[in-house]
C-alpha cells in the first residue's frame, strides 16, 4: 500500500469535513437558520465553538506542515489529526445536530483504512474514555441527556471496532490466500518452463536439440526472407569420433561431447544459436553478422576446441571440420542445408580439423 498517498488522502478528508463545517456556520450566523429549531443552546457551550474553529485549523496546519516536511511518524500524526479534529467537530455540531457522535468513529475508520489491528483498538478503547469524560463531564450537566443514550453511543463505539476488526482479519485473509495463489502459479510457470526447456534442451550437452534447431532456423529464414537479416549456417563433426568410443569407451566419448559443446556455447556471441545436431555433431546458426565474421567465429571454435586437452582420452587432442555456408535470399532451407554439408564433406576430404566455406572450397590454414 501507498502509505503517502493515503495519507494525503485521508487528510484531504479532513480539510473537507472543516470545509463544510464552516460554510455552515456561516449560514447559520448569516441567515439566522437553525438546523433543530427545538434546540436550545446553552451559552456556556456557544463559548467553545470559535475556540474549536481556531483550534482546529491550527492543527490541520501543524499536520500539513508535518505531511509536507516529511518527518517520521506521518501515520500517527494523521491519525492523532484526525482523533482531535473528530472531537472538535462534535463539539461545533453537537448543538445543533442530533446524532453528531458519529464525527467521533473518524479517526477510527482511518486505522481501517490502514489495516491496522493495534490503532483499531487502541483508538477504539481511547474513544469509549474520551466519551464517557465528555458525556459526564459536560453533555449530563449542560445538555441533560440521557444516560441511555450514552450507553447506545458507547455500545456503537464496540460495535463499530469489532465489525473493524472483522474487515481487516478478513482482508489479511484474503491476502494470504492470493499469496499462496500467486506463489502457486508461480510454481506451476517455473515448472512448466523447465518442463519446455527439458523439451529443447539436449540432456547431454546442454545446447539446444535437433527440433529445437529446425524451429529456430525456419524463423530465421523467415527473417532473412522479409528483412533481409544475414545469416550464415555452419555445421561441425568431431574427427574420428568413432576411434574414440571404440578406444577409450562410450562414456569417454560423452565427456567429449559435452567440452566440445561447452566451448562452442562459450564462443559463440548472444545472437547465434547453437545446437546438437545429432551424435557427434553439432550446427551453429550466426545471425546479424557478415559472411566473414562468421569465418573468425568459426575458425576460432576450430582452433579452440583443437587446443583442448583431454588426458581421459590419451591425451590426445579431439578436433572438428567445420562446413560454413551463407544464405542466399530465395534458396530456401534444403539448398542451404545441400550447400554446408557440401563444404563439411569438403573439409573432411582434405584432412580433417578445418573451416570450409561453401562454393569457395577454400582451406582455411590449420
Amino acid at each position: 500500500m501507498n502509505t503517502e498517498v493515503w495519507h494525503r488522502k485521508i487528510l484531504n478528508l479532513y480539510w473537507t469535513l472543516i470545509a463544510i463545517t464552516l460554510v455552515g456556520q456561516m449560514v447559520y450566523a448569516i441567515g439566522g437558520l437553525k438546523l433543530a429549531p427545538d434546540t436550545t443552546v446553552p451559552e456556556q457551550i456557544g463559548y467553545f465553538i470559535l475556540p474549536c474553529s481556531l483550534f482546529m485549523l491550527l492543527i490541520m496546519i501543524v499536520a500539513e506542515v508535518w505531511l509536507r516536511a516529511e518527518f517520521r511518524f506521518q501515520k500517527q500524526i494523521v491519525i492523532g489529526c484526525g482523533l482531535l479534529v473528530s472531537y472538535l467537530l462534535y463539539f461545533i455540531v453537537e448543538p445543533y445536530i442530533d446524532g453528531a457522535q458519529m464525527a467521533l468513529m473518524i479517526p477510527v475508520m482511518a486505522s481501517l483504512v490502514y489495516f491496522d489491528l493495534r490503532m483499531l483498538f487502541a483508538l477504539g478503547g481511547l474513544n469509549l474514555l474520551m466519551y464517557a469524560g465528555i458525556y459526564f463531564g459536560l453533555e449530563r450537566r449542560l445538555l441533560e441527556k440521557p444516560l441511555l443514550e450514552f450507553l447506545m453511543v458507547e455500545s456503537i463505539f464496540i460495535v463499530f471496532v469489532v465489525m473493524a476488526r472483522g474487515v481487516i482479519v478478513r482482508a489479511y485473509e484474503t491476502s494470504q490466500y492470493l499469496e499462496q495463489v500467486t506463489k502457486s502459479e508461480q510454481g506451476l510457470l517455473v515448472e512448466r518452463a523447465l518442463s519446455d526447456k527439458l523439451l529443447k534442451i539436449d540432456a547431454l550437452t546442454g545446447l539446444y536439440n535437433h527440433k529445437t534447431f529446425h524451429e529456430y532456423l525456419d524463423s530465421l529464414l523467415e527473417q532473412s526472407e522479409k528483412n533481409g537479416l544475414q545469416l550464415q549456417l555452419a555445421l561441425f563433426d568431431i574427427d574420428n569420433f568413432k576411434q574414440v568410443n571404440d578406444t577409450y569407451g562410450h562414456w569417454i566419448g560423452d565427456i567429449v561431447l559435452k567440452e566440445v559443446a561447452a566451448k562452442i556455447g562459450g564462443t559463440i556471441s548472444l545472437n547465434d544459436f547453437a545446437a546438437r545436431y545429432g551424435g557427434e555433431e553439432f550446427a551453429v546458426i550466426f545471425t546479424d553478422k557478415s559472411l566473414e565474421d562468421a569465418l573468425v567465429l568459426a575458425e576460432a571454435l576450430r582452433s579452440g576446441i583443437s587446443e583442448m586437452e583431454h588426458p581421459y582420452a590419451g591425451g590426445k587432442p579431439i578436433t572438428v571440420s567445420i562446413g560454413l555456408c551463407p544464405y542466399r535470399a530465395g534458396d530456401g532451407k534444403e539448398l542451404l542445408f545441400r550447400r554446408t554439408d557440401e563444404a563439411l564433406y569438403q573439409a573432411k576430404r582434405s584432412g580433417k580439423n578445418r573451416v570450409i566455406t561453401a562454393g569457395e572450397h577454400r582451406l582455411v590454414p590449420v
